[in-house]
């Protein structure tokens, strides 16, 4: 079985990768893929994250184990595409150089036959430039409840730091 995925920036700008992989190859495989087609050099340390449909992250799939505890994180290269992506699971999240957070969002577009004399993982479609920095993440918050109250209850203004009681020098 080959996987046709849609690698999408996370940008403003449509950039975008469409690549075909076996089911069967490992998520090491698909990262060299990704990386190659988006022209990095894939020297960076990266991770795939299973999601759910709101793209919000579950468990970190690795390229090492740079858990506290040997084994304590499932690695790329002992992790197959066809393990945690099917028709009901088609979503990943793809993080590349976690000093820049290149961040993609990674979705199986269809399932089909290996065709006779193609080699995969093979790049099939690509439309726009990336750019030359990684983009900008806005986080943005949902508001603690009560969290208003308690800077007007104590007449805290978080943005005036020149007033604020606490040692600049504590340790």
């Amino acid at each position: 079985m080959i996987y046709r995925f849609r690698v999408i920036l996370d940008t403003h700008e449509d950039v975008f990768r469409d690549i075909e992989i076996e089911a069967t190859a490992t998520l090491e495989d698909f990262h060299n893929a990704i990386t190659q087609s988006f022209g990095f050099d894939g020297q960076e340390m990266a991770s795939f994250y299973t999601t759910n449909e709101l793209w919000e992250e579950d468990e970190e799939i690795s390229l090492f184990d740079v858990s506290d505890e040997p084994g304590g994180v499932r690695i790329m290269g002992e992790t197959y595409l066809e393990d945690i992506v099917d028709e009901k699971n088609t979503r990943l999240l793809y993080v590349y150089d976690f000093l820049n957070m290149w961040t993609f969002m990674v979705e199986l577009a269809d399932i089909a036959e290996a065709e006779a004399g193609r080699i995969y993982p093979n790049l099939m479609y690509s439309h726009g430039q990336i750019p030359e920095e990684a983009p900008e993440k806005e986080f943005i918050s949902e508001p603690i409840e009560g969290e208003e109250d308690f800077d007007e209850e104590f007449d805290l203004d978080p943005e005036d730091y020149d007033n604020l009681d606490f040692d600049e020098n504590w340790n």
